[in-house]
């Protein structure tokens, strides 16, 4: 370390003492009048106080400051390497990752295989695509649970109606603060819901649980008698590291909690942040014991009733990293949450999920997070790798659960509610101060909807009819249409399904539906147009040539359909009928109308029908149209109800003639055989 020349080297001893320490607080203050005093001229000592400074700055998490104070020991020629790597780390952070991406290839320039750099290179250069394309969780700040100070760490209870969490807010225990923060030393809270399911204002465990110690991250095994968290004594004479403790309810209150031996005659390592599966049967935990892969690991511990450790494991390089991995919480005995700034991330400590091979992994991701000071309830230091303890056999899958989850400051500490996806996390985004508060997050539920009418040929809405769902997934849904004819069901995404709708008096009709299996809430319609028996249906855009009966080329799309639905019920026969309009004689409109009809038979005999299924009738000017509600509501000048008679139609004017006429002349087909069509 070169000499300072006009520093006061007295002060800078103290700072660097008080660093050693992980006085961290302290030390800002003192490094920061040693900034201000030292000399422009004195570039050297200015570049010396500006990097111990930024690392002083980055213990604290206090990144905006640490980017400073790095660019200034940058622009002063401080002269280690190693300094390019936290000034990366920390513009990563602040979610600058333009400049970040350079000062990682920069020092990569310098170690070119460096884990945490390549891995940090690969972070920024995903957390703006992942900034630009959130997943579909909606993240909220809890400020019913938050303070002016800090909180992490939320725990719910097994049965989902208390929430726990550490913070260092006025009514922690004790005057004293932390030497790291500045704040109080950390105290466990809680917040119930009432009757109505609504959570209530936050409150200290009142219990002996809580000291004038540091005391955080809770976890319960699955009965709920027993808790789990992270104690560290706060005295600053004394070299203390995090110790797991555990605590028990007696009575609706917990005892006093007692140290839980993980490793015999280890006063050294750290073990913090303990989450029990959902089993039971182990315990995972975090710690730079001898064993790892550089800084903390997640480990995890086999457990009798007795809270007795029968072994221990390492849960191997697809989880841990060169980083630091940390609070892990179980969702179930084979998915893993935690945080890492090991794996690629957003910056700061990222969420990350991990499923053991073979698992499936649903809709999150993995994290990598890291988490120096007061959260860890004590002072985390590095620690060299050794032997001890075996290694988790199998391999994980690790995902990045991406933004909102994940910021470029720190998110970590998540727990679930037992149904849906929803829960808490903390995370110290959008406060400058660095101070981490809990926010809420769920997935707001994909929806497929499918909707639709059941109607007759005239538009009329059916009530009563039975429609029926099957899904290629297995399931088996029934609706009954309500008084509009209507029906509508929850589908699930990426399912084929056949519907199919019936009704006393009408073919039953069925419809194809493929749903999409993309992840978007999605309307789907599906109607049913049901066709009746003993009962004539008129053949829309049918056209002959004039004064012929000759079917024009556009007529070939209505009789199509007919023919699909022939072929839909092959034992079915229908009668195909045809009239005209007023004009001409009985004998030569009853001779026009039934070679019309048989055209008709004949373009659906030539296209495979058979000739035994259909008959032909011509009506001539015989049985003029009635106004149904449909031609009604197309034309106002007729009343529903009325017969299209000639003496009617001679009451209107020349243009509403034409009009009555077109309407009289129809082509209209009946189911007279509707047995095998109705069930």
């Amino acid at each position: 370390m070169w000499l300072l020349l006009s520093c006061d080297q007295a002060k800078l001893t103290v700072a660097r003492e008080q660093y050693l320490r992980g006085e961290y607080h302290a030390a800002s203050e003192t490094y920061r009048k040693l900034y201000r005093n030292a000399s422009r001229e004195e570039q050297a000592q200015r570049g010396i106080i500006a990097f111990e400074m930024a690392e002083n700055y980055r213990k604290l998490n206090q990144s905006s400051r640490a980017v400073a104070a790095y660019s200034n020991a940058i622009r002063y020629g401080y002269p280690d390497t190693i300094m390019y790597l936290h000034y990366a780390r920390m513009l990563h952070r602040e979610g600058n990752y333009g400049t970040a991406a350079e000062a990682y290839r920069r020092f990569l320039a310098f170690k070119p295989d460096d884990l945490l750099a390549l891995s940090g290179l690969r972070g920024v250069e995903q957390a703006k695509d992942w900034s630009e394309n959130p997943t579909r969780y909606s993240v909220e700040r809890m400020e019913l649970f938050n303070s002016n100070r800090g909180e992490f760490s939320p725990m719910l209870s097994p049965d989902g109606d208390r929430l726990y969490f550490a913070s260092s807010r006025e009514e922690a225990l004790g005057e004293e603060k932390s030497v790291i923060t500045g704040m109080k030393y950390n105290d466990l809270f809680r917040s119930v819901k009432n009757v109505h399911g609504e959570w209530q204002r936050p409150e200290r465990l009142n219990s002996g649980v809580n000291t004038g110690d540091d005391e955080g991250t809770p976890s319960f095994s699955p009965d709920g008698e027993w808790m789990y968290y992270t104690f560290s004594g706060a005295d600053p004479g004394k070299p203390t590291t995090a110790k797991i403790y555990l605590s028990r309810r007696v009575n609706g209150r917990w005892s006093e909690g007692h140290p839980l031996e993980i490793v015999k005659d280890d006063s050294l390592s750290v073990f913090a942040h303990p989450a029990i599966s959902p089993s039971g049967h182990w315990l995972y935990f975090v710690s730079d014991m001898p064993g790892g892969y550089g800084g903390k690991d997640i480990w995890r511990a086999a457990i009798r009733n007795n809270h007795e450790i029968l072994s221990l494991e390492n849960l191997g390089p697809d989880i841990n990293t060169a980083g630091d991995e940390l609070f892990p919480y179980l969702r179930n005995d084979t998915t893993l949450y935690f945080s890492s700034d090991g794996h690629p991330g957003m910056g700061g400590l990222d969420l990350f999920v991990g499923v053991t091979a073979g698992r499936g992994t649903g809709r999150l991701g993995d994290w990598e997070t890291g988490r120096p000071g007061d959260r860890e309830t004590g002072r985390l230091g590095d620690r060299g790798t050794g032997g001890l303890g075996g290694e988790v056999k199998g391999e994980w899958r690790v995902r990045n659960l991406q933004s909102p989850l994940n910021s470029s400051a720190d998110d970590f500490g998540i727990t679930f509610e037992q149904k849906g996806e929803k829960g808490f996390f903390s995370s110290n985004r959008n406060d400058v101060r660095g101070y981490d508060h809990i926010y809420s997050f769920v997935y707001p539920e994909v929806i497929a909807w499918v909707e639709g009418f059941v109607v007759d040929p005239e538009d009329e809405f059916i009530p009563g009819a039975i429609v029926t769902a099957v899904g290629s997934d297995g399931s088996q849904l029934r609706f009954v249409t309500g008084k509009e004819g209507e029906y509508r069901f929850k589908a699930a995404r990426g399912v084929d399904y056949l519907l199919m709708a019936s009704v006393d008096g009408f073919l039953n009709q069925k419809q194809k539906l493929s749903t999409d299996p993309v992840e978007k809430d999605t309307l789907y319609y599906v109607d049913f147009e049901m066709i009746p028996y003993n009962k004539p249906v008129i053949l829309e855009n049918i056209f002959y040539d004039f004064d012929r009966a000759t079917l024009r080329p556009e007529s070939k799309e209505e009789l199509d359909q007919l023919i699909t639905m022939l072929n839909e019920y092959p034992s079915i026969t229908i009668e195909l009928a045809a009239h005209t309009d007023r004009k001409g004689s009985d004998e030569y409109n009853f001779d026009l109308s039934l070679r019309r009809a048989q055209s008709v038979v004949n373009y659906l005999i030539a296209h495979g029908i058979d000739p035994q299924r259909l008959s032909a009738h011509g009506f001539g000017k015989t049985r003029p149209a009635k106004v149904t509600k449909k031609i009604a509501g197309q034309f106002d000048f007729f009343e529903e109800g009325y017969l299209l008679t000639e003496k009617f139609i001679e009451t209107l004017t020349t243009d509403q003639q034409g009009i009555a006429d077109q309407i009289n002349r129809r082509t209209s087909f009946e189911v007279i055989d509707p047995e095998s069509g109705l069930h």
